[in-house]
């Protein structure tokens, strides 16, 4: 993450070069900030870990990305908190930035994949818990409280409830707010994690109510379309309840924004009468929170895009042009032009400006998605995270050309070399599946991405090496029938060429010896 442009300055310039007043409004903004240690590398980890043990300090983990909307939300909405600012002088805060050289190779040994994911350890080193990008600050800061407190590390809870045992209110809470999505299988295997969550509330009645209704929450939200959790009459009146009452819904937001569908989909799993009645309940409580100004934009949008969400559910998943009600898509429509004209913060408009252009697509509102995403291309610090938007755009209403050109300057704008090969890997998808008989395009993309992979340490660890490993998927499925074996065979001896350089520890030689087969 870029330091803000005063610090930037403040580093350029000796402070006896500065005015008293200059230096003043330098120690002001240093100590109203976080103070993050960027990592990129084991040894700038080991150092941080040092540090921990030796002020007795636990240490936050925060990876992310400068285009990832989720990433910019917190910067908009919690690190600059005070409350978190403050709380954050009790902990080692560590920052890794996705493209940062070896970043992936710290992503590879911290078991971190999407963007954001936010972990915090004990000072010996122990993972206490992963904290949940997608609640509001508040609740965050509440959580971060819970590890500074010094709970145990949240595998241990975890055993100690399957186990039976008594747990402390506290630790029900830690497993309550867990981020379970972006475990990635440190606690449990994805397609276990539903029944977990069920079997977790279950063992929590009498203790807290909220954190009892959060686990049902949790379970149906992440049960694959109905395919998970089996619920009851109890479990449905449950979730009316919460709908119902404001206080409740707002507890449980982040849940009943982002799982709206999926939870109708788990209680409700054939369309009918059953069905309406509770996404009617859930479009009104939806309602309540995308008009809540406790809320932040970002939250609230989400909100609005899931009842377009529900308005869609028995409709052609495909449908360009769905059958809302007026009102929901005026209100989509007035939305995303309020956010444009309000928001002033570059944070918040990463966070908001595509979804909101998601949300109008989703809507039918195709001209004024792209308006939307045009309009801040000089706006963003990342525009081609937008372009990739306007290329997807493009491409659901059939427009081949037009998409492929915006998935081409996507990825000759974007920035990064984790970022560049997930971008280049993306338009190396689109050619092949919009454009398969424009081999010289092809060749020449697949090429350039193995050409930057050679240059990158990092190119054969988590985000990275799935990024090259689709490209290769695309070009074997581009030559099923033969006829572009010349050009796949110049790219396998360049290939060939990069994976001989590459070290053969933590199995790199093998990911890249397995980019294209045979």
């Amino acid at each position: 993450m870029k330091a803000p442009l005063l610090l930037s300055l403040a580093l350029l310039a000796p402070l006896g070069a500065l005015s008293p007043q200059s230096a003043q409004a330098v120690a002001t903004a240093a100590a109203s900030a976080v103070a993050w240690q960027e990592a990129g590398a084991d040894a700038d980890i080991e150092k941080a870990f040092a540090q921990a043990r030796a002020e007795k300090k636990p240490l936050l983990l925060y990876w992310g990305a400068k285009w990832c909307p989720p990433c910019n939300q917190l910067k908009a909405t919690l690190f600059n908190r005070q409350d978190f600012i403050e709380q954050s002088r009790a902990f080692v805060a560590v920052h890794i930035d996705g493209d940062a050289p070896g970043a992936q190779k710290l992503g590879n040994r911290f078991k971190v994949r999407g963007y954001p994911t936010m972990i915090m350890f004990n000072t010996e080193g122990a993972e206490l818990t992963r904290l949940p990008g997608e609640i509001d600050a508040p609740q965050v800061v509440k959580v971060m409280q819970m590890g500074l407190a010094g709970g145990r590390p949240v595998k241990g809870v975890l055993a100690d409830a399957r186990a039976g045992k008594k747990l402390s209110a506290n630790e029900w809470r830690l497993l309550a707010f867990y981020s379970w999505e972006t475990d990635e299988q440190q606690l449990v295997p994805p397609q276990e994690v539903p029944g977990l969550l069920v079997q977790l509330a279950v063992a929590s009645k009498g203790v807290d109510e909220e954190v009892t209704t959060r686990l049902y929450l949790k379970a149906l939200a992440a049960s694959d379309e109905g395919k998970g959790v089996k619920p009851d009459a109890a479990l449905a009146q449950r979730v009316s309840a919460v709908l119902a009452d404001p206080t409740q819904s707002r507890a449980q937001m982040d849940v009943l924004t982002n799982g709206a569908g999926e939870i109708v989909l788990s209680l409700a799993p054939e369309a009918g009468a059953a069905r309406t009645k509770l996404a009617g309940e859930f479009d009104n409580a939806l309602k309540r929170l995308e008009n809540d100004a406790t809320l932040s934009r970002a939250d609230r949008l989400t909100a609005l895009e899931s009842r377009v969400d529900l308005a869609r559910l028995d409709q052609d998943k495909t449908a360009l042009q769905p059958k809302l009600p007026t009102a929901l898509v005026q209100d989509v429509r007035d939305t995303a032009a309020r956010l444009d004209r309000e928001i002033t913060d570059g944070y918040e408009r990463q966070a908001c400006i595509t979804s909101a252009a998601a949300t109008l697509g989703k809507a039918g509102l195709w001209k004024d998605s792209d308006e939307l995403l045009k309009t801040n291309l000089a706006k963003s610090h990342s525009p081609f995270y937008l372009m990739n938007y306007l290329a997807g755009n493009a491409r659901k209403q059939g427009r081949k050309d037009e998409a492929l050109r915006w998935y081409e300057e996507a990825f000759n704008k974007a920035e990064g070399p984790a970022t560049r090969l997930q971008w280049g890997s993306t338009y190396v998808s689109a050619l092949v599946n919009l454009a398969p008989q424009d081999s010289v395009r092809i060749e020449k993309a697949a090429s350039q991405l193995f050409k930057e992979a050679a240059s990158d340490k990092s190119a054969f660890y988590e985000r990275s090496a799935r990024s090259l490993l689709k490209v290769g998927s695309e070009l074997q499925k581009w030559n099923a029938d033969g006829k572009n074996a010349a050009a796949i065979g110049r790219l396998k001896t360049q290939l060939a060429g990069v994976c001989a350089k590459v070290d053969a520890a933590d199995k790199q030689r093998a990911t890249c010896e397995s980019v294209i087969k045979g």
